[in-house]
């Protein structure tokens, strides 16, 4: 078992279905307007929220975090996000430089792909680097906002065994963002 595990419990339960209820509330809303938006523009900035859950050290831990992009051109979007790993002992604290590419189609769903690098921070371990990648689909919900649910594949650079099982993982990811 992986001891530092990202997202293991975001699509059960509760919070999946609350989730995938406002997917789909969002979707009707976003049918019926005329001219939907477009929200990945060149010069548009996201911002964006993370709730999720991760198992550490054996332990149950919450993970909150707010991210923030820049939209370079036309789907193109350079960003950076952070994590706060709550509830339990030792301290975890994550920063991912990213970019993502969003592919125009016609409708709701907006696929993308996107890199990372991140570096985790674990009290009293040395620091963590990680590359990765991420592929999912956005759902437009009118206006500005979207939600996002895909996958991501990390490699660990320095996968150090006291604190990984494994040196690559893959997990499910859930977003929701504005941009502006």
């Amino acid at each position: 078992m992986n001891i530092l595990t990202q997202g293991n419990n975001a699509l059960r339960g509760l919070p999946f279905f609350a989730f995938m209820t406002l997917i789909m509330l969002s979707t009707t809303v976003y049918a019926e307007s005329d001219t939907p938006a477009y929200p990945f523009t060149a010069g548009s900035a996201r911002f964006s929220i993370e709730l999720g859950g991760g198992t550490a050290f054996n332990q149950n831990y919450s993970i909150l975090g707010i991210g923030g992009g820049y939209f370079v051109a036309d789907g193109i979007e350079v960003g950076l996000d952070v994590e706060e790993w709550l509830g339990n002992s030792p301290r975890i604290e994550q920063v991912s430089p990213q970019a993502r590419v969003v592919l125009r189609w016609n409708g709701i769903v907006q696929p993308y792909l996107g890199a990372f690098y991140r570096r985790t921070l674990i009290e009293d371990y040395p620091g963590q680097n990680t590359i990765g990648a991420r592929a999912g689909v956005y759902f437009l919900t009118g206006g500005n906002a979207y939600f996002g649910a895909g996958l991501a594949q990390e490699v660990h650079l320095n996968c150090d065994r006291t604190v990984y099982s494994s040196c690559s993982e893959t997990y499910p990811e859930l977003l929701f963002a504005v941009t502006f």
